[in-house]
């Protein structure tokens, strides 16, 4: 005698579950990643010093960080071979889509959409790995590979973590509500990637061969040795001026008005393609 076994599908849990390994992983992958974005403050920046000298290093630590993401979710039963074929499946329409709506041309970040999106309906640790993916395979495409390729797939993947840890996932169609967070979060986002962007180049192109701290704080050059919060107030009138009103703000524009129009279909199709990666 044959038993059918029912399953109920109504509302399944599609979210790549965090282990105790994945969840450590993530931790310390983040605490170094912010120490690479923020040590010209703490420390000076020797003149003539550039990011061609640490964005190999920053890269090549960068790969075994995200394949050992990988196997430790594989090994802690929140991702499978089918949950990775779709991650693999949404950086690669991630990629296609930058270089054709603008690859941050105006301020647009195409990615941002299904990055947010992935993030919300299959859990932090999928988003941080479709945010680096996302960037890598998209400068691939582009030939757009450069000293700023690992920090931004670091700042996208913080971008696709962040989504992840948002409070009341549905596993259903998104309320109002929901989308709204989305939204308000997308926005925060925006300026939150280029600021941290702006971080990593500000010392660079600004007053980095400046021997010395020689006065009080002012100006928007990153002077090297002085303290910490004097350069702090400089960064934040360097990014006010020469991104948050332009760049940033159209990133946030063109990511909110997609999520409102986009967001809630998306959403339905990523459940569905997750249920049916666990369920099939």
């Amino acid at each position: 005698m044959t038993t059918l076994t029912t399953v109920d599908v109504s509302k399944p849990e599609v979210e790549v579950r965090i282990g105790g390994r994945s969840a450590a992983v993530l931790a310390v992958a983040s605490l170094a990643g912010l120490v690479l974005f923020i040590w010209p403050l703490l420390i000076p920046v020797p003149s003539g010093w550039t990011h061609t000298q640490d964005a190999p290093i920053v890269f090549a630590a960068l790969v075994p960080i995200m394949v050992l993401l990988v196997l430790t979710q594989l090994s802690d039963g929140g991702m499978d071979t089918r949950t990775l074929a779709l991650l693999g499946v949404l950086s690669a329409i991630n990629a296609a889509l930058r270089p054709a709506l603008g690859a941050g041309t105006a301020g647009i970040e195409s990615v941002f959409v299904l990055l947010i999106l992935g993030g919300r309906a299959f859990g932090p640790g999928f988003g941080f790995i479709l945010g680096t993916t996302s960037m890598a395979a998209s400068a691939m495409f582009t030939a757009g590979v450069g000293p700023w390729l690992p920090f931004q797939m670091l700042a996208a993947g913080w971008i696709g973590l962040g989504a992840g840890l948002l409070p009341g996932r549905a596993h259903g169609r998104a309320t109002l509500g929901q989308l709204a967070m989305l939204i308000v979060y997308a926005i925060a986002a925006a300026y939150f990637y280029g600021a941290i962007m702006n971080l990593w180049s500000w010392p660079t192109i600004t007053g980095i061969a400046t021997p010395g701290y020689t006065g009080p704080s002012g100006g928007l050059d990153y002077v090297p040795g002085a303290p910490w919060l004097d350069n702090l107030r400089r960064f934040g009138a360097y990014t006010l001026l020469t991104s948050t009103a332009g760049w940033d703000t159209g990133r946030a524009i063109w990511t909110a008005v997609a999520l409102a129009v986009l967001g809630r279909p998306i959403l339905d199709v990523l459940h569905r393609a997750g249920r049916r990666a666990r369920l099939s």
